[in-house]
């Protein structure tokens, strides 16, 4: 009896350490999934507009640029440089009336009775002062647990003056657009009037084009020109946007270029 009680009991222990390995590897792999899928759905768009004639916008320039290496899998940052400090006597290289207008459509949506610098604008959807670091850092850390709306991947390359891409989106499309973004990731300028006079300022992730193109389908392909002033040198960046009739942002993908 004892003869095969022993052999039973073998088996179990051998039954119970499978069941356990196999339950480990379960939670491991599970476990894995759930911090992809958490990094790649937790999407947000900063939308700085700044200027370098604004005194107060270096310390939020810096701040973005930080906080974009702070959250690699989540954040997108994009600094829009508006063209109202220029009459102060520094005409920002970067800025354009365009993004002067863009701020000024967020601000109507708002309720807000005017543009300021730096104004950072969240997925589309509120704005708080640049440079208040623990209330961007806050409205982040809620907006990463959410999921996109509309994810979107997208692929392309630097054909001369062109780049040329392909992108699938994913999720309802109604009353969508897509917005393409070229970014400078870095730029020194050496700023000689103006408020920030006699300054060596470093700008990141600066908007230097931006096209709007219908969405009418889940997949499709373009081209866009690259700025002029983009030089050999400059490493450049393409970010890829969904964002409905209320300017809501509900999607987004970035692709670096390089040299």
């Amino acid at each position: 009896m004892r003869k095969l009680i022993l052999p039973v009991i073998f088996s179990l222990v051998l039954v119970l350490m499978a069941f356990k390995e196999y339950n480990t590897e379960k939670t491991a792999t599970l476990t894995k999934e759930w911090k992809s899928s958490e990094a790649a759905n937790g999407l947000v768009v900063l939308e700085l507009f700044t200027s370098q004639g604004c005194s107060s916008c270096p310390p939020a320039d810096a701040f973005l640029h930080d906080v974009q290496n702070l959250y690699p899998d989540n954040v997108l940052a994009l600094s829009y440089h508006v063209d109202y400090w220029n009459y102060i006597g520094w005409e920002d290289p970067f800025s354009s009336s365009d993004y002067t207008q863009k701020q000024r459509n967020y601000n109507i949506k708002f309720r807000s009775r005017s543009n300021y610098t730096p104004q950072l604008v969240i997925n589309g959807k509120e704005h708080l002062v640049g440079s208040h670091k623990t209330k961007i850092i806050n409205k982040i850390d809620s907006y990463k647990n959410l999921e996109q709306i509309n994810p979107i991947s997208f692929q392309g390359k630097r054909v001369d003056d062109k780049f040329v891409f392909s992108y699938e989106v994913e999720g309802n499309l109604k009353d969508k657009e897509l917005r393409l973004v070229t970014v400078l990731n870095e730029r020194i300028t050496q700023v000689k009037r103006g408020e920030n006079r006699n300054r060596s300022l470093k700008n990141a992730n600066i908007v230097v084009g931006e096209k709007t193109i219908p969405l009418t389908a889940e997949n499709g392909e373009g081209a866009v020109l690259i700025p002029d002033m983009v030089t050999s040198k400059d490493k450049v960046s393409v970010f890829l946007l969904v964002q409905d009739h209320n300017l809501d942002i509900t999607g987004g993908a970035k692709l670096a270029l390089g040299n």
